[in-house]
């Protein structure tokens, strides 16, 4: 070796890759056992799945604050309800139309 002075060593390691290549000229990935999803893969069905969950919560907001209006809506509309039976259907008593 040379007489260049020692160098400090600082805990990194840095490392010359060169990618290995197959006989054909193509590059060789990692082999994976079975099964194993790659991580692209499983971050998308992640968001897949986040998404259809918002969506679907999105959906019972709306379909509740129409529901809510509705029914709000044919109170007024019957007006009061002074008393109510159940039988095999409900029955109402009302009051007058103000």
């Amino acid at each position: 070796m040379s007489d260049d002075p020692p160098r400090i060593f600082d805990g990194a390691e840095v490392l010359d890759g060169v990618p290995v290549l197959s006989e054909n000229g193509h590059r060789v990935e990692p082999q994976r056992p079975p099964g194993m999803l790659t991580p692209a893969a499983v971050q998308t069905a992640a968001v897949v799945g986040a998404g259809v969950v918002a969506g679907a919560a999105a959906v019972a907001i709306v379909h509740r604050r129409k529901a809510r209006r509705l029914a709000r809506r044919r109170r007024r509309m019957l007006g009061p309800v002074l008393a109510s039976r159940s039988f095999l259907v409900d029955v109402h008593v009302l009051g007058d139309r103000k």
